[in-house]
């Protein structure tokens, strides 16, 4: 499901897109899905409790569409939990705030999203 936030007043938009994700942390790697992402972070669910302020390495790729192509756009950078809550269906929903992300990552993530918004 792709859409944009209804209430969003961020500087960078933030969609609703499921997107694999991984993350790293203390030794432990999990894959899991974004239930929403923009240039900033992401929010997706995860199985273990992770605390707030948590730092942590995030890799995904993600597809892009341009003119008759799609390619896949590599994203690595660091990220930290910001906040961390009890799932309803078991789990936990954790945002990641992506804390050290160069401009070129940030910008790939920024091509990402703008496929999705209105023209």
């Amino acid at each position: 499901m792709n859409k944009i936030l209804k209430s969003e007043r961020r500087i960078h938009p933030r969609i609703d897109h499921t997107l694999p994700i991984k993350l790293a942390v203390n030794g432990y790697d999990f894959s899991t899905t974004t239930q929403n992402i923009s240039c900033l972070g992401a929010y997706c669910r995860v199985e273990k409790y992770v605390p707030p302020f948590t730092r942590l390495a995030v890799r995904m790729s993600l597809p892009v569409v341009e003119a008759d192509s799609a390619r896949k756009l590599d994203i690595e950078c660091k990220g930290v939990i910001v906040r961390s809550e009890d799932a309803p269906d078991g789990g936990f929903n954790i945002a990641v705030f992506f804390n050290q992300i160069n401009n070129s990552q940030r910008q790939k993530i920024s091509q990402y999203i703008s496929q999705f918004l209105p023209k």
